[in-house]
């Protein structure tokens, strides 16, 4: 092979600032998708394949990151994806609720850039090898 084809990541995160500084800083490893919300999630997740999913828990909408991430194990085509948590909430009762809707990897923001994006080639590189 050539040319190596990146994997696609789906970024669900409703703050503009931070959509932008992700799709700068992830583009570089990752084909790079991002919603905001939960409609538009749903679009993009009917319309594509995605190997890893980066999930905001406090999204603003009817729908917030656990709801969408228990909706997303529900279905047998992402019931394996990994999945990646971001939230701003550090209490472990926001944790244990993020890995109970299905979260494989809870992270707090701010996140420094080498920990987001070696976390999300490491749960990449451990669900191809199960």
């Amino acid at each position: 092979m050539s040319e190596e084809k990146k994997p696609r990541l789906l970024v669900v995160e409703d703050d503009y600032e931070n959509q932008k500084f992700l799709q700068i800083f992830l583009k570089r490893k990752f084909e790079l998708e991002i919603c905001d919300n939960s409609e538009t999630f749903y679009e993009k997740i009917e319309g594509n394949n995605f190997d890893i999913i980066l999930m905001d828990i406090s999204l603003k909408g009817k729908k917030d990151g656990l709801q969408l991430t228990q909706e997303l194990r529900a279905k047998d085509k992402y019931e394996n994806i990994p999945i990646v948590g971001l939230s701003a909430h550090a209490f472990q009762r926001d944790k244990d609720n993020a890995y109970n809707a299905g979260i494989d990897i809870f992270l707090t923001k701010p996140v420094q850039n080498d920990v987001l994006m070696d976390t999300l080639v490491r749960a990449l590189n451990q669900k191809v090898t199960k």
